[in-house]
């Protein structure tokens, strides 16, 4: 798996469908929500997961990968942490294993590459995954990381 950043090409949503449509497994996020790529990659883990138990919720696995990354059992909300022609930063999850001409080769059109890396949106974070006062003294600001990680791995008890 790898994760790449950068502001989205225009028309970026339709280019996904297209490579998906030719055997790609991609899943773009925005970025500003992205709080680490354990964040990630574990969204990730724990939807193949689903997929191979048979206990995915979505029917797409990049939704289920959404799904998993928002911490929410219901496909509406997670869409939100997708992309969208608004968005201004992209987090591009390429599942498969390629190799790095490739993956250049697929990212150049979808984003423009940055080396920001992960750069999240703390307050939009605590508000999306809900996360309080009371957690955040508790866990440090510092943890939200392992707040949002949290969520991530109670998806399935939310069944």
């Amino acid at each position: 798996m790898r994760l790449l950043f950068g502001r989205p090409i225009p028309g970026i949503v339709n280019a996904i469908k297209s490579l998906r449509s030719r055997g790609y497994l991609i899943q773009a996020l925005d970025a500003a929500m992205v709080v680490s790529e354990r964040h990630v990659f574990y969204a990730a883990e724990k939807a193949i997961a689903a997929f191979q138990e048979g206990r995915n919720v979505a029917k797409d696995l990049g939704i289920e990968i959404l799904r998993y990354a928002s911490g929410q059992r219901q496909i509406e909300k997670a869409l939100s942490l997708g992309v969208s022609d608004a968005t201004e930063r992209v987090a591009l999850l390429i599942v498969d294993d390629l190799e790095d001409d490739e993956v250049s080769k697929i990212a150049k059109t979808l984003i423009e590459p940055d080396d920001r890396g992960i750069r999240f949106d703390a307050d939009r974070v605590r508000r999306f995954y809900d996360i309080s006062d009371a957690e955040m003294e508790a866990a440090g600001e510092d943890r939200i990381s392992d707040l949002v990680l949290e969520r991530v791995a109670l998806v399935d008890a939310y069944r």
